[in-house]
């Protein structure tokens, strides 16, 4: 079976000339009601949730992301509003940003109060096609020790509020804070997972199977598995990044789930939880958790690493010479968290805002040209916003 992916990004809402978050979600969405259900309200009025088609190559996502955000900029641009990918706003104040207007959102903000109120953060999740919930919830358990790896490639929320916080991914900091995230632990099957969802909900802490908020879980209406882990990319490479690694990895444990009927977990999960921490403490500037050896080790060899035992994978898919490139061209360069704060000390906080902001316009050099190494790469015209693989 060829497994397709699929993307939900979300964006704050940006006032162009202050660089400030403001809660003007509702007026951009009112400029994108004929695109139907492919851009959202979330739980902030300051976040725009757009959502893709399903594709098999990357090409086609990074295409259909790429033309996205096109769209979601000239809605904003239109009322002097910019659209940033980033899991916080740099500059951003609490009390100014008042939930949407959905009942469900509302009871959240009642029941959860400053925790609500903190919300202003911005993730991408990405889907990956899966034979049935039982192999998806199997898969859990297979692919969760590498989803620290995948967060801290998207690393890119160091500030919040103004301040420069120390990490690299601030907004992991904030989700972990809800009663059900963080890594989701391992189930004998879909049967299991469902009466463990459906104990959270009748203990009476959380109000609906749709805020288990675990770093992956299986959908409650597709047939997929959905990472959640991650932080918003201002870089639609970085996504397309991701979601190729994220579905090698669900393709690699599907496979393995297949064959031997369960994960082969050793019950070990606390480490998990000090890798996601660990990662969005560094980022991709110093070390990760090797999940092969549970012990620190610089991010490029635990990147590397995740590369060379999904290579199979991604060569299969014909993804291996995109991935590569991208992965050695963010290691190269830094993660987003880094590249802002370089931005910053050259300038200050506002320029900042401007180089996300700029970022997710694509208004930069995607990949650096692969063909003199034989690689391909996903590339992006500024001008046109066309996206093209060039190989050797």
């Amino acid at each position: 079976m060829t497994v397709r992916i699929g993307v939900e990004e979300e964006f704050h809402v940006i006032d162009a000339e202050s660089g400030e978050l403001v809660p003007r979600a509702d007026s951009v969405l009112r400029r994108l009601t004929r695109h139907g259900e492919a851009f959202t309200e979330e739980l902030s009025r300051s976040v725009v949730e757009s959502n893709s088609g399903v594709h098999a190559s990357l090409d086609a996502l990074f295409a259909d992301l790429s033309a996205s955000r096109r769209t979601l900029d000239r809605a904003a641009s239109s009322q002097g509003l910019a659209i940033a990918a980033a899991g916080t706003a740099p500059l951003a104040r609490l009390g100014t940003i008042p939930p949407a207007s959905d009942p469900r959102y509302l009871r959240m903000t009642d029941e959860y109060r400053r925790l609500a109120d903190e919300q202003l953060i911005c993730g991408t999740h990405v889907h990956a096609d899966v034979p049935d919930r039982d192999t998806a919830v199997r898969a859990m358990c297979v692919v969760a020790p590498w989803l620290p790896t995948l967060l801290a490639l998207s690393a890119s929320s160091p500030y919040w509020l103004g301040d420069d916080t120390g990490y690299a991914s601030w907004r992991t900091m904030v989700w972990q804070r809800w009663p059900t995230s963080g890594p989701p632990g391992c189930f004998s099957g879909a049967a299991e997972y469902d009466r463990a969802v459906e104990e959270l909900v009748g203990s009476g802490v959380i109000g609906d199977p749709g805020m288990i908020y675990y770093d992956v879980r299986p959908s409650a209406h597709l047939r997929t598995l959905e990472l959640r882990v991650c932080d918003a990319s201002p870089r639609v490479e970085t996504v397309v990044l991701i979601a190729a690694l994220f579905r090698a990895l669900v393709v690699e444990a599907c496979e393995r789930v297949g064959r031997t009927g369960d994960a082969g977990c050793d019950g070990r999960h606390a480490w998990l939880r000090a890798a996601t921490w660990r990662a969005a403490r560094s980022g991709l500037e110093g070390d990760l958790v090797d999940p092969s050896t549970r012990l620190a080790a610089p991010a490029p060899a635990v990147v590397r690493g995740l590369l060379r035992r999904l290579r199979p994978t991604l060569e299969e898919y014909g993804d291996w010479d995109t991935v590569r490139s991208l992965a050695e061209e963010t290691l190269a360069h830094g993660s987003a968290a880094h590249r802002l704060r370089e931005r910053v000390a050259e300038e200050d906080l506002l320029a900042g805002v401007d180089r996300v902001l700029a970022e997710t316009r694509g208004e930069h050099r995607a990949v650096p040209d692969g063909r003199a190494r034989g690689r391909t790469a996903v590339r992006q015209d500024p001008r046109t916003g066309r996206t093209a693989a060039n190989a050797a």
